[in-house]
């Protein structure tokens, strides 16, 4: 038996492959989130600016520092059957005319662990499809591309939105490529790109493969070009093969862990007061990452504890020294009596800890 798609495209309906335990690996689909249920940073909206914006984990919104082109990306409840979240992107402040440099891009970045057996740049390069469901207020050919960590081996690829703001789901299968260097370390190995509005130096020839940088297709829709224009994903995947398989549902505990080795919220560090200004804490990761992460002060309102004194507000972030599983972290504040035991606690997350590819 096999599902079509609302644009024609055939999905095998394997009980197997639908519950994400094909062969007993569990991840036949190489995008983390890709029903975008995860958002550790929270749900509110984020601005476009030339560094990455994630709107929920995984997946981010970034934009070059010349166009002037403004676009928010949140959370949303609103998506296709079978899922419960998307990510909507909103165009508000609008550019029509495109420099050539300029552009927009949705993204998630795979690490080279997860792609290695595909085997890219060699003559056993494997094949695969992405897929997603996808809807607009805007109809017409849309683009994006698969690249690696260089940006200078790139596919683009389009895809057609018939009907406005009706989901749609669509397929591109890709033909690995045997030429240029994939990562296959914790480095990235392969770059997902769905473009917003790119202009022409960053726009190729859709359906193979170029040595160059190219985020979209030519031709392809401007959603960034319109005020107020919407842009919706979900049910994101990228798997081996010819054939788009059933999304694949892993547990929420599951891709909450995936998530966190590459970006996790830390609600407690414990350590002792060495002045009285000064705290030296330690904090356990609850997911081994990536790589050696940044720590940041996400919460200005977290507590410090001293035993047998009085609570006072943690005031900064002096520093940190973090590895793959853990972090020894300087807290400021006031008042403290050296060497009493300190707890560094709030009523939400305090510490984040960030391994972005």
């Amino acid at each position: 038996m096999v599902i079509s798609g609302s644009d024609g495209i055939t999905f095998p309906d394997t009980t197997e492959q639908d519950t994400g335990y094909a062969n007993g690996i569990g991840f036949r689909n190489r995008i983390i989130n890709g029903d975008c249920r995860i958002a550790q940073r929270g749900t509110a909206a984020v601005t476009s600016s030339s560094g990455a914006q994630f709107p929920i984990d995984r997946f981010f919104i970034i934009k070059d520092t010349a166009t002037t082109a403004v676009m928010t990306a949140e959370q949303s409840t609103t998506a296709p059957a079978g899922f419960i979240n998307s990510v909507k992107v909103t165009t508000t402040t609008a550019q029509a005319s495109l420099a050539g440099t300029d552009y927009h891009r949705f993204a998630q970045n795979i690490e080279g662990l997860n792609v290695a057996d595909l085997g890219w740049g060699t003559a056993n390069a494997k094949t695969v499809t992405l897929s997603f469901w996808v809807r607009s207020s805007l109809t017409g050919t849309f683009g994006g591309s698969l690249g690696n960590s260089a940006w200078n081996r790139t596919y683009p690829f389009t895809y057609t939105i018939s009907a406005a703001d009706t989901w749609e789901q669509k397929s591109i299968t890709i033909a690995g490529d045997t030429s240029g260097t994939w990562l296959t370390t914790n480095g990235i190995g392969l770059r997902v790109d769905f473009g917003l509005g790119v202009g022409t130096t960053y726009s190729g020839t859709a359906g193979a493969w170029a040595g160059a940088l190219y985020i979209s297709a030519t031709g392809a829709t401007n959603v960034s070009g319109t005020l107020n224009a919407t842009w919706y994903i979900t049910g994101v995947q990228l798997e081996v093969g010819s054939v788009a398989t059933p999304f694949e549902r892993r547990p929420y505990g599951m891709e909450l862990a995936l998530c966190q080795r590459y970006y996790e919220l830390l609600g407690f560090a414990v350590g002792r007061a060495t002045g009285s200004t000064v705290s030296e804490m330690n904090t356990k990761f609850m997911v081994e990452k990536r790589a050696s992460p940044t720590i940041t002060l996400v919460n200005g309102t977290g507590k410090l504890l001293e035993v047998g004194a009085a609570v006072r507000n943690a005031t900064g972030l002096n520093s940190s020294t973090p590895n793959l599983n853990g972090s020894y972290v300087n807290i400021a504040t006031t008042g403290l009596t050296s060497p009493n035991m300190t707890f560094l606690y709030g009523a939400s997350n305090i510490l984040s800890a960030s391994a972005e590819l």
